[in-house]
């Protein structure tokens, strides 16, 4: 069904995303207001009377004693603890949803109904039945508050109504964000109106925004290369660390509790585009050893590109990183919006 949306709406598509309308991140008129849409994320409904129970055992972060005013982030991990997905989830009439990247959402709802065994709990593919709206700027609420009168006035508040579920996300330049999953039977009407009040722009864009707040996302290519707290998973949210056993739990808490962590992630400038994520960087003074990887990455014009980084601290610290090779493209780091804590103590 979404794509017979797309279609209808001339919406032009290039490799999974949004491309047709020009960047127009971190200009004037993305502070004023803009829209796009997440066409890469994939959405699961977790039904029955045990979902929440098997999902909390499935998950770094509490599932039993979600409210329906919230959503929260999670990682799914191996049992050595390295994250096959990040997940944003949250609780509606229907059951509890999950987002995760679309093109991971089969096999991380085959592997999690692998174990579902006698829980009275059931995965479903919903992907098709709903669009996901990106949504920020100073506009931003005077464009939602027709289909939400009261909205989330904190970071991952959400409220859910006839016209779908609306989000609140990290700032961006002190102007909200929002993510609205809309239903399918809606979002022709909807995206209209919102391109007549907002700046349609890229998918992308939406994704400078998530890096530049130092939110990461699993993607195929950085599936099971990263402990949580190795991309500061637990500083936005997604790890409680006094909740029960789920996969890799023995790992994610003895890398918080045994020593300081030696690796994180960074915020960066690249002076390159097209990048990909998955990508190792090097200190330019050792071509032999891998210093880090990039978790994700998009274009800000053609000529630079906004990344996050998992590498070393010292790395951090002594500077010289380069894409790619030791003579790559050169990575400039910038300051994280949030510090580097240990949230235990």
């Amino acid at each position: 069904m979404s794509q017979n949306f797309f279609t209808e709406q001339h919406i032009e598509l290039s490799n999974g995303k949004i491309t047709g309308f020009g960047s127009i991140w971190n200009t004037p008129t993305f502070a004023s207001g803009y829209v796009t849409i997440l066409t890469d994320a994939g959405l699961i409904l977790a039904t029955g009377d045990d979902a929440a129970s098997f999902l909390h055992n499935q998950f770094s972060n509490d599932v039993e004693h979600l409210n329906a005013e919230i959503a929260r982030r999670g990682a799914y991990c191996t049992a050595k603890g390295r994250m096959l997905a990040s997940l944003l989830y949250w609780k509606t009439e229907d059951g509890i949803t999950l987002q995760l990247s679309k093109e991971l959402q089969s096999a991380i709802q085959k592997r999690l109904s692998m174990f579902i065994l006698r829980a009275k709990a059931k995965l479903t593919d919903v992907s098709d039945q709903a669009i996901c709206f990106g949504i920020g700027g100073a506009k931003a609420n005077a464009s939602l508050d027709k289909y939400f009168p009261t909205l989330p006035a904190l970071n991952n508040a959400k409220m859910s109504n006839e016209f779908g579920t609306l989000i609140r996300f990290h700032e961006d330049d002190q102007s909200p964000r929002y993510q609205w999953i809309c239903p399918i039977a809606r979002a022709s009407a909807v995206w209209l109106e919102l391109k007549a009040n907002l700046q349609a722009t890229n998918t992308d864009d939406w994704y400078l925004a998530e890096i530049e707040a130092g939110v990461p996302h699993i993607t195929g290519r950085t599936q099971e290369k990263f402990v949580p707290q190795m991309i500061n998973f637990e500083l936005i949210g997604g790890v409680n660390f006094r909740k029960g056993c789920y996969p890799g739990q023995e790992i994610v808490a003895r890398s918080q509790y045994l020593g300081k962590l030696k690796r994180r992630m960074a915020l960066a400038e690249i002076a390159g585009s097209d990048l990909i994520e998955g990508t190792e960087v090097f200190n330019e003074t050792d071509s032999e050893q891998a210093r880090g990887l990039v978790v994700n990455v998009a274009n800000i014009d053609a000529h630079r590109s906004l990344a996050l980084i998992e590498m070393t601290l010292a790395d951090q610290e002594q500077g010289g990183i380069h894409y790619g090779s030791p003579d790559g493209p050169i990575v400039t780091l910038l300051p994280l919006p949030y510090e580097i804590t240990d949230i235990t103590r």
